[in-house]
């Protein structure tokens, strides 16, 4: 159970996280918040942040194994590093819709997949 609940805790931390990094490029399209200045925008990014280290502490502490957790460290920075791509990918796709992927995009996350394979292979 602490296995999953670390994966939920990572997914949705990532989200924001992905949003407080990428989504200030897309509100510059909203006529509400196209003329922030750059503070601002570090402002609302910090803002949003909070929530995804909200999410990623207690993830990481239930998650470790030096804590009673399922993970090793290593274990949960490729886990974290995984759902990360799968998220911004997934956010791309959906709000940034100009932005395509290729063949070597996709080549590259494949061995972002046998990391982790290599990483949980004992």
């Amino acid at each position: 159970m602490k296995g999953i609940s670390t994966i939920l805790l990572l997914v949705l931390s990532n989200a924001f996280m992905t949003f407080a990094w990428y989504g200030h490029l897309k509100l510059k399209t909203i006529s509400r918040f196209e003329n922030l200045s750059l503070l601002a925008v570090i402002l609302l990014s910090w803002f949003i942040a909070l929530f995804e280290y909200s999410l990623q502490v207690p993830a990481n502490r239930m998650g470790f194994r030096g804590n009673g957790g399922p993970f090793s460290l290593v274990e949960l920075k490729v886990i974290q590093e995984v759902i990360s791509l799968l998220v911004f990918t997934g956010f791309t796709l959906v709000v940034f819709k100009d932005e395509h992927f290729s063949t070597n995009h996709l080549i590259g996350f494949m061995f972002l997949v046998l990391a982790v394979y290599f990483v949980f292979k004992k």
